[in-house]
């Protein structure tokens, strides 16, 4: 098995590529060990240590490391793990856990200015983010501002901002005028 790796905007996440679907529907964001439990992959990158957050993609894994280890001293062993988990063939998730379609959950029927805006991130933004490594979620649309969160790669990235202010917002205005603003939650 060959895996490829990618470095990101962000310095301290790696995406990681194993040349075969890691996740077939949604995505996984694992923030710390206890979150990890639900993926015996994430649990077994997590026991590494210096490991901070691991998410799952279609067909890409991103690990985020501590600060103070460089990625020459974590990556072989980051390699290791992912190479360990898919030969096993042990399951990517733990029965039982939960993943996540992409956008957060809403009461109710979304409206067609919702509509609009999530199909707009799910067409035109979702699939750039995770090219970085990450994801981009919907949480909410309220008198002319849009909340979203980003995570994997993008969590915590110095060019996250950025990319909410300058590309997002003015795609989003662009295309639905009745939005004024970008927020992250």
């Amino acid at each position: 098995m060959f895996i490829q790796t990618e470095s990101t905007p962000n310095p301290a996440t790696m995406k990681f590529l194993p040349g075969q679907t890691v996740m077939g529907e949604g995505t996984a964001d694992f923030t710390d060990a206890d979150a990890a439990k639900a993926s015996p992959l994430a649990d077994r990158l997590f026991a590494l240590g210096n490991v901070e957050g691991v998410f799952f993609g279609s067909d890409f894994i991103t690990v985020t490391k501590a600060d103070d280890v460089d990625w020459m001293h974590i990556r072989p062993a980051v390699l290791g793990a992912i190479m360990d988990h898919f030969t096993t063939g042990a399951p990517l998730m733990a029965d039982g856990a939960e993943t996540s379609s992409g956008h957060a959950a809403s009461e109710g029927n979304d409206s067609e200015l919702v509509t609009q805006i999530k199909d707009i991130l799910d067409t035109r933004v979702r699939p750039a983010v995770a090219q970085d490594g990450g994801d981009i979620v919907f949480h909410g649309f309220e008198e002319g501002v849009v909340y979203l969160n980003m995570i994997g790669a993008c969590a915590g990235c110095p060019a996250s901002t950025a990319t909410l202010k300058n590309g997002v917002e003015n795609l989003l205005k662009h295309f639905v005028p009745e939005v004024q603003e970008v927020r992250a939650v």
